[in-house]
């Protein structure tokens, strides 16, 4: 019997990690135990409710105005008892996060074997996305199994050095996530009530523009240039901008200042994941600085316009589906002007990220190499 535990903190890492948790379970030959730091505390728990994850260890370390620093010691220290009593054979972690590499050093400093699913991205650039590049790279170090998501993935570890045996590339289990998702909310007789206000609240005869923010670097100045871009975009009499706002006050402060009570511009607070799925399924473009939206928007066919310099998510930029466009007020007002008013629909739906098999195919990968 192999004893595998996962560990998990955000809301995006309980997402990607949620399918590959219930393909673990179908297999008998594996004990699976779920350990969560609740780095992220309401969104998280959000995600474990609908899909039907019950943690056996909640180390619950969320803190008001939290240093990365404190962050840190705290994760390593608190999981060091976790590791001791479950002694698993194997860690799965996931991504670029605090949790994932503090969790990572722990089980590396006991001999643990670890699992890093969506290994091998990368922007090389240590501030961008920050701390999230080093967090994952760190990982990398760490790992001796590694999960990549794509084919320039795979080749960024093996110029790493990783060696080609300990790589099985699977595709992002946000696919498999994204999928799930989708079924369920379009069963007839799911009843969910934030997607039911939002149906009652949003124009039907508008192009809706999702838009969410959080990333670090673009804390301050980014974040100004993309609220007065957005208030540009809303004079428009054709759109409508759907804003999830999230929690952290450099957002809140900023966007709220700037953009409450305009035309055209809904502020909501953050949506769970199913809410969230919808939305994207109504909006005609995406305006993000997130990771996973770029990766599940092209199965949608939505396009994705990335307020970030640089992306450690090149292939979805390679295939057309999304564009970076930094924090540059006229060069996201114009890029999102063009897609209003020039995009029909992509000549290729094909997901460069995945088909929604990646959970399966780690599992059959450790069935088969790690007995």
């Amino acid at each position: 019997m192999l004893k595998i535990l996962l560990c998990f903190g955000t809301r995006p890492e309980a997402i990607k990690m949620a399918p590959l948790f219930h393909e673990l379970k179908k297999e008998k030959g594996f004990e699976v135990v779920v350990c969560v730091t609740a780095q992220h505390r309401e969104m998280l728990d959000q995600v474990l409710d609908f899909f039907e994850i019950m943690p056996d260890f909640d180390l619950d370390i969320m803190q008001p105005n939290q240093t990365l620093n404190k962050l840190s010691a705290t994760i390593l220290n608190k999981i060091d008892e976790v590791l001791e009593i479950v002694q698993p054979d194997l860690v799965l972690v996931h991504g670029d996060t605090t949790t994932s590499s503090m969790v990572a050093l722990a089980a590396f400093h006991l001999g643990i074997k670890v699992g890093h699913v969506e290994a091998g991205l990368r922007s090389y650039n240590k501030q961008a996305p920050f701390p999230e590049e080093i967090n994952r790279q760190f990982t990398s170090k760490l790992a001796d199994f590694h999960f990549s998501p794509t084919v320039g993935a795979t080749q960024n570890l093996l110029n790493e050095g990783v060696l080609r045996d300990d790589i099985q590339e699977t595709g992002n289990t946000v696919i498999d996530a994204l999928l799930w998702t989708i079924e369920k909310i379009s069963k007839e007789g799911f009843l969910h009530p934030e997607i039911a206000s939002l149906k009652k609240t949003l124009p039907k005869d508008k192009k809706v523009i999702l838009v969410t923010g959080h990333r670090r670097e673009n804390y301050g100045i980014g974040f100004i240039n993309v609220c007065n871009a957005l208030l540009t975009i809303a004079t428009r009499d054709d759109v409508c901008v759907v804003y999830p706002v999230h929690l952290n006050p450099n957002v809140q402060d900023v966007v709220n200042e700037r953009l409450a009570h305009q035309d055209n511009i809904y502020l909501i607070p953050p949506v769970s994941y199913p809410a969230f799925v919808w939305l994207m399924q109504q909006s005609f473009l995406i305006l993000t600085d997130s990771g996973g939206i770029q990766e599940e928007a092209p199965t949608l066919g939505k396009p994705v316009l990335v307020t970030r310099t640089v992306s450690e998510r090149p292939e979805g930029v390679a295939a057309g589906f999304s564009k970076i466009v930094g924090i540059n007020q006229n060069e996201i007002e114009n890029s999102i002007c063009s897609l209003l008013d020039d995009f029909v629909v992509f000549d290729d739906n094909i997901n460069p990220y995945g088909d929604g098999t990646a959970s399966l195919q780690i599992v059959n990968f450790l069935v088969n190499n790690y007995r």
